[in-house]
């Protein structure tokens, strides 16, 4: 069995991050083929996929094979800054160049110099960021924040993204020539529900592994929890079936997991039980009746109404989570958080930290 994991950290206790990877479906082996071919190269890669199918474990591989290996390893998630700050973190600054910026500090582009810097969520990058990070990786140089003197670098990029970028850029969202800039060689992830050779093998690690931490021994997988962890959909993919497997280990009885301890998420069996609907209740009838109630009391600003009870039922539907609700709604996560905070849904504390502190940085890293 063909093995990705991140490497120890003691973050990993809390992480939320898919934490291993294996190649034993097909598509899977594919992948890692073409992985294999690429890796040696400095090209640029974009590596696609859904949230949960561990698209940092796969850049990490690419430096690791890479002639780079002896060099840094940098993985920062582009969503996790604001705009203001995003600029900074990325090129650098110098002291003064803005409040709070109380000493020179280098950007990511600096300290990956000579490796790899993987940037995840590219396309939530603010469009004039994009022109920057276009005009570093054409120059090889970065010009820190407040300064006019540019600094070589030696960089290998690798950009991944959860989102069609090729949709972002006919919406006007993302630029083309930084897109094709990215995508020299592109690697797409498949889904956790299109590889169900993969499902067993990743199952089987995150046993072992919850089990050592845990003080287990001998957990034995029942036949009819194997059949539900295949037949299930995994909508979180990876990252989800590891959370499943650690809450499991802690609920399972004689040293057993039954089909009865996995408590799998009812997010994707809810939409595909709209289907079997009557046509008369049908998703869209009901909606259409909706409006029509609305249009009938003449409701004051009704499409900001609609806006807003929209936004907030695919939040609370996604269980929270941004990310899950950018890609339901078809929207970028930072439209969805500008949107959540304008409608009171997320409150954000205007008090941030100054770049140059390195727990904000390194509580920003994620896949």
């Amino acid at each position: 069995m063909h093995l990705l994991t991140l490497p120890p950290s003691p973050a990993l206790a809390t992480s939320i991050r898919a934490t291993a990877q294996v190649f034993e479906d097909p598509k899977s082996q594919a992948l890692l083929a073409h992985l294999q071919q690429v890796a040696p190269s400095d090209a640029s890669v974009l590596i696609i996929g859904e949230t949960g199918t561990g698209k940092e474990l796969v850049a990490r591989h690419l430096h690791e094979l890479s002639a780079r290996r002896g060099g840094p390893f940098m993985a920062v998630n582009c969503g996790a800054f604001s705009e203001n700050l995003v600029e900074a973190e990325l090129f650098g600054h110098e002291k003064g160049a803005f409040t709070g910026a109380l000493s020179s500090k280098a950007g990511w582009f600096e300290e990956a110099n000579g490796g790899t810097l993987f940037l995840d969520e590219i396309g939530d990058l603010p469009m004039p960021i994009q022109v920057k990070l276009l005009r570093v990786l054409q120059e090889r140089e970065v010009v820190r924040l407040g300064s006019r003197r540019s600094i070589p670098i030696n960089v290998r990029v690798l950009a991944a993204t959860n989102v069609q970028l090729e949709k972002a850029i006919n919406a006007g969202n993302f630029r083309e020539d930084l897109y094709y800039r990215l995508s020299v060689v592109t690697l797409e992830l498949s889904p956790l529900r299109e590889r169900p050779g993969d499902i067993l093998p990743l199952t089987r690690h995150f046993i072992a592994e919850y089990s050592r931490r845990l003080g287990y021994t001998d957990i034995t997988l029942h036949p009819e929890a194997q059949q539900k962890l295949i037949g299930y959909s995994w909508p979180g993919n990876i990252r989800e079936l590891e959370n499943v497997i650690h809450h499991t280990l802690l609920i399972c009885r004689a040293n057993l997991i039954r089909a009865e301890d996995l408590h799998l998420s009812k997010l994707r069996l809810e939409r595909q039980d709209d289907s079997s609907r009557p046509q008369d209740e049908s998703a869209d009838a009901l909606l259409q009746r909706a409006f029509q109630k609305l249009f009938e009391e003449e409701s004051g600003a009704l499409h900001e109404k609609v806006q807003e009870v929209l936004l907030g039922t695919a939040y609370r539907f996604c269980h929270y989570n941004q990310v899950h609700t950018a890609q339901l709604l078809g929207l970028s996560r930072n439209i969805i958080r500008a949107q959540l905070i304008k409608a009171g849904e997320l409150v954000v504390n205007k008090r941030r930290p100054a770049p140059g502190i390195p727990q904000a940085r390194l509580a920003n890293l994620s896949l």
